[in-house]
């Protein structure tokens, strides 16, 4: 399974310009003809593009060196020099780009698709066509091509939705998520089956919402423990946030302060986002008394219960998102 990474540093290069041909005309009939060197080509530009189908950036962390081709000399009967192959680095929705010396933000792929320039190719130089004058008539030189330039840059991947889906390992997330939308994401019966943030998008009139499914956190995620800590940062864009509590567990009830408290020591922003709580597994016997409990237990708290397996809560659930992603995007 292709491993999930979400920074990068990298290092790019544009092309050098071709130079410029010193070149003169040698016909039968012409034994002494005029300059006609051509002019070279312009080097090639390095730019990015996102890709939808990309989730993660583990091909920059393989390939760190990205360089554009040269462009080629002018010649002869004043042609000009083949242009350099663009260097093509394709990335994610929610890529965010910085210089690595500086930490200055150059580009934030905030859009689901586009394309940016991040360095332009070296110009070709003109060759010794350009230069005849009344005066010279054979000048034997032509400019040089420019080059190229070069950047080092730190490239890191924001994960961009709507609403992210926040719980403990087994809590249901992707099942939710496949449920609810058209996402294939792995399920399993074990924890940690999520090994990357999933996408999915529930349709709707207005627009379409976009849901994540966070790897789960554990306790100390915040100070690094598990994976969960490698994905708190991707909730940081979301508007809205799910907590998901397995009801068949026997600490339930401590679930939801226990995630409050991760966020809350990774960034005092994230619990302070627009929430909603769900009780899942409904179709387990325990269940129904847990959900009530939990329900007596955070009166302030908009909370509802489901079974994915059992489809049971899901329409509810499904209007509930759509209402909120609505207020929340007014």
């Amino acid at each position: 399974m292709q491993a999930f990474v979400d920074e990068a540093c990298i290092d790019i290069t544009s092309g050098n310009g071709g130079s410029g041909s010193v070149s003169f005309r040698r016909e039968k009939y012409v034994p002494y003809g005029g300059p006609d060197g051509g002019d070279g080509g312009r080097g090639g530009d390095v730019l990015f593009i996102v890709k939808k189908n990309l989730k993660t950036l583990s091909h920059l962390k393989m390939k760190p060196h990205f360089k554009a081709q040269n462009g080629e000399p002018g010649k002869g009967k004043r042609k000009h020099g083949s242009d350099g192959k663009d260097a093509v680095i394709p990335v994610p929705p929610g890529t965010i780009v910085r210089d690595l010396k500086t930490g200055e933000t150059l580009k934030d792929f905030t859009a689901e698709e586009g394309s940016w320039t991040a360095l332009h190719g070296g110009r070709g130089g003109r060759g010794n066509w350009h230069f005849r004058t009344s005066v010279n008539q054979a000048p034997r030189y032509a400019q040089e091509g420019l080059p190229g330039k070069t950047l080092q840059l730190f490239v890191e991947l924001d994960i961009i939705a709507d609403i992210g889906f926040v719980g403990f390992p087994n809590a249901g997330k992707s099942t939710l998520l496949s449920v609810l939308t058209n996402a294939k994401p792995k399920i399993g019966n074990y924890p940690f089956t999520t090994k990357i943030p999933n996408l999915g998008v529930i349709h709707s009139e207005e627009r379409d919402i976009i849901l994540a499914d966070i790897p789960g956190l554990i306790e100390g995620a915040s100070e690094g423990a598990g994976l969960g800590i490698k994905f708190l940062k991707h909730i940081s864009r979301t508007k809205f946030l799910v907590f998901l509590i397995d009801l068949t567990e026997d600490d339930f009830s401590e679930k939801f302060e226990q995630l409050l408290h991760e966020l809350k020591t990774f960034s005092q922003s994230l619990p302070e986002k627009d929430r909603i709580i769900v009780g899942t597994k409904l179709d387990m016997p325990e269940s129904e008394n847990n959900l009530r409990l939990l329900e007596e237990q955070y009166p302030g708290e908009t909370v509802i219960g489901i079974s994915a397996l059992a489809y049971r809560g899901i329409g509810e659930l499904k209007k509930l998102l759509v209402y909120k992603s609505r207020l929340e995007g007014s």
